[in-house]
């Protein structure tokens, strides 16, 4: 076990991605020290029973004291007023960075409030399951993942190798690209998905009781994967939705005008066109296999 990459850590927030972080910090011995902040006084005591800090608090002027690197871990619509409320008590020098899906907003609500003298890297580990909470983190959800890093421009050079380091030694794999494109990237890649899911979940739900109780009786494998998706934190994807509206909106569209030919197609009997389509995307699923990240 080498030098900490850090002093302190501060996670503001520890649901199931900041707990497998910083189950991963305290394994490798990444921090000197450690405190996790959170609302709730269950969240607060079951990571300190798990061990997964040193200190835990409800006051983020507190946690981000004497911190060299603050990881923000709530949802994004949280973002704006935990900035407004860290910026006093940041020390000159510290690393801001986050683990949100959406990277444009995350740098339009903080950047107006850190002070000059701090450094934001905004992240966002591409791993996660349906479960929340610091109760349902593991070590190993990082490895073999991506980590997009999209720090605004002039960011210190140093301040972004140290936060891809960090992600480098939980197992990602760490590309840095800008805030604009991360988010239109996972807007299909991610956010329509589970967009989808809740739909059709909620269709579901929506049917006559007697037919919704067969529903979940005889569901098959794809409903079932629908409805893991659709089990993830209602306020995370509620924010993620709002503050990715844009990109989110636009791929909607593209895939409501593929939904409508592939509609047209079914219509009319075109076997052909369902079959080049069927074929087509069979060699994405393919392609994701082939890059390990099935």
């Amino acid at each position: 076990m080498g030098e900490p990459l850090f002093d302190r850590i501060a996670y503001i927030g520890i649901g199931l991605i900041g707990s497998s972080l910083a189950r991963v910090v305290r394994r490798d011995g990444l921090a000197r020290s450690s405190i996790a902040c959170a609302r709730s006084e269950s969240t607060r005591v079951t990571a300190r029973d798990l061990d997964l800090v040193d200190e835990v608090t409800s006051s983020i002027a507190e946690a981000v004291r004497d911190a060299d690197l603050v990881m923000i871990c709530t949802p994004v619509g949280a973002y704006a007023a935990a900035a407004r409320e860290m910026a006093p008590h940041l020390s000159p020098g510290a690393i801001v960075s986050d683990v949100g899906s959406v990277k444009e907003t995350v740098i339009r609500d903080l950047v107006p409030h850190l002070p000059a003298n701090v450094h934001l890297v905004p992240g966002h580990p591409i791993a996660g399951t349906e479960k929340s909470g610091p109760e349902n983190g593991f070590a190993g959800l990082f490895q073999g993942r991506w980590c997009i890093l999209t720090p605004p421009e002039g960011t210190a050079p140093a301040a972004v190798e140290r936060v891809r380091a960090l992600w480098r030694t939980a197992g990602m794999e760490v590309d840095v690209m800008d805030a604009a494109h991360h988010d239109r990237v996972l807007a299909i890649t991610s956010h329509l998905p589970h967009l989808i899911a809740y739909t059709i979940v909620g269709t579901a739900d929506d049917l006559e009781e007697d037919l919704r109780r067969e529903v979940i009786k005889y569901s098959a494998s794809g409903f079932r994967d629908f409805t893991r998706i659709a089990a993830s934190d209602p306020v995370m994807w509620r924010d993620i939705f709002l503050q990715n509206r844009e990109a989110v909106l636009d791929t909607l569209q593209r895939f409501t005008e593929d939904l409508t030919a592939l509609q047209r197609a079914i219509r009319r009997g075109e076997g052909n066109t369902l079959e080049a389509l069927f074929t087509r995307t069979r060699a994405i699923r393919r392609s994701i296999i082939d890059a390990k990240q099935a």
